[in-house]
């Protein structure tokens, strides 16, 4: 996948953010949803499906290794699974674009299956460390040669059967749990996961939902998640609520843009993901949750989020794994938060898209906000609800949340702030800068 031509864009103050709004689809689910449909036995049907450029690449990648995956309406997909151990052999590589998601949890799709894919991705997928992944998959038996510093291009042959393993997460990863629960799918007896620090739940609710026989037990050792293998997963009718990752930059804008009023519909609320909001809380923000329901076995809510002044806070530390994408955006909060705002224990900041620890410190600073970095997070001195001065020309990395969160920076700088590259916004929001327009009354 050809990363686009760059796409250079200058964002200025537009005034208050009013009126509603929905996000796309959860990606983290989107991606959960096409996988376990594509190997359970008849017909899934999938709504509210995310349709940006990393879910399209699980897509494409699910059609290659045998599903039938089918677009019939804006957001609406059907899947024809193959069944667990079903998995046919693909025929060329399958390129993940910029999604790291797709290619860890595929890893684990391909490594208990008797297949072999290449998995190729861009620029930036392919200086993402894939190590976390291949030392667990490779103990379960599957043989993956990577390129140097375990990155890609790199191949996985499954092994079938493969071997049941007792896996601890050394680091909080719901990615590399997600990896072992699919490649456990398809492996005789018992496969466990034990994360001494819980992460994002999705893999978990939505395989019981498909019928896989799967436990959690919470021991001093941490959560652990049993999975009995050679499972056969039933087709399912899913809602994907709204991703709480793409909402996070309308709560931070409207929080700091004076005179914003908005409501963001449908955000899906599950316990896991939530960090940024309690962090934003902590700091004084204004956010309402309206009409709480339940959507496909996940919370929901509306959000009404109004500008009000921010207050620094130390982050506590154990929001770290149920924000860790939203780090960026809250960076951008703390820069107009009165104090100084430190931000810590997001190491896995660091191995994202981007190094968005060193990525959003470059950035902001270059806009005129005081930091210092650490080697797990920022501290941030902001305005006290003044505009930035902003007036520079920020680079995104090809990171699709630097890119967004400096367009919410911009949305309140004294100077406008150009963004060298928002292209790959396209990954997962296509259509943020639409929204923005619909905010603003430009629309």
């Amino acid at each position: 996948m050809a990363h686009p031509l760059p796409q250079t864009l200058s964002i200025a103050p537009r005034g208050a953010l009013t009126g509603t709004i929905a996000v796309p689809g959860d990606k983290s689910i989107s991606h959960r949803a096409l996988m376990f449909a594509a190997l359970a036995v008849g017909t899934s049907r999938i709504a509210g499906l995310l349709e940006g450029e990393d879910v399209l690449a699980t897509a494409a990648a699910l059609r290659a290794m045998g599903a039938t995956i089918e677009r019939t309406g804006e957001g609406t997909w059907q899947v024809d699974g193959v069944g667990v151990g079903g998995l046919l052999q693909p025929t060329t590589a399958l390129e993940m674009g910029n999604s790291g998601t797709s290619t860890r949890l595929l890893m684990g799709l391909v490594a208990s299956h008797p297949i072999t894919a290449t998995f190729t991705g861009d620029a930036s997928l392919s200086g993402r460390p894939m190590g976390r992944v291949i030392d667990p998959l490779a103990q379960m038996g599957a043989d993956i040669t990577a390129s140097p510093g375990g990155k890609l291009p790199l191949m996985v042959r499954g092994l079938c059967p493969a071997v049941p393993i007792s896996y601890t997460l050394p680091v909080a990863s719901a990615q590399v749990k997600s990896a072992i629960l699919l490649a456990g799918l398809n492996t005789p007896g018992i496969t466990r996961v034990i994360e001494p620090v819980a992460t994002r739940d999705h893999s978990e609710r939505m395989l019981r939902g498909f019928g896989a026989e799967l436990t959690i037990e919470r021991t001093n050792e941490g959560r652990i998640i049993a999975i009995r293998g050679e499972a056969e997963l039933k087709p399912q009718t899913i809602t994907v609520p709204g991703d709480p990752s793409s909402a996070a930059f309308w709560l931070v804008a409207a929080s700091i843009v004076p005179g914003s009023d908005i409501v963001v519909r449908n955000v899906g609320l599950n316990a896991t993901r939530t960090g940024l909001i309690a962090a934003l809380r902590l700091m004084g923000a204004d956010i309402t949750e309206l009409d709480p329901r339940d959507v496909g076995g996940e919370p929901v809510a509306d959000l009404r989020v109004r500008h009000t002044p921010l207050t620094a806070i130390d982050v506590p530390e154990t929001l770290a794994p149920s924000m860790i994408d939203e780090y960026p955006v809250l960076f951008v909060a703390a820069a107009f938060a009165h104090g100084r705002t430190l931000a810590r224990g997001a190491h896995e900041l660091r191995v994202k898209e981007s190094d968005r620890i060193a990525a959003m410190k470059a950035a902001l600073e270059a806009c005129g906000v005081a930091i210092e970095e650490f080697d797990d997070g920022l501290a941030i001195t902001g305005t006290g609800g003044d505009p930035i001065p902003g007036g520079a020309t920020v680079a995104s990395l090809l990171d699709h949340r630097i890119a967004m969160s400096m367009t919410v920076a911009g949305l309140h700088a004294a100077r406008p702030i150009t963004i060298d590259d928002v292209a790959p916004v396209a990954t997962s929001y296509p259509a943020f800068y639409t929204s923005l327009d619909a905010l603003t009354g430009r629309a």
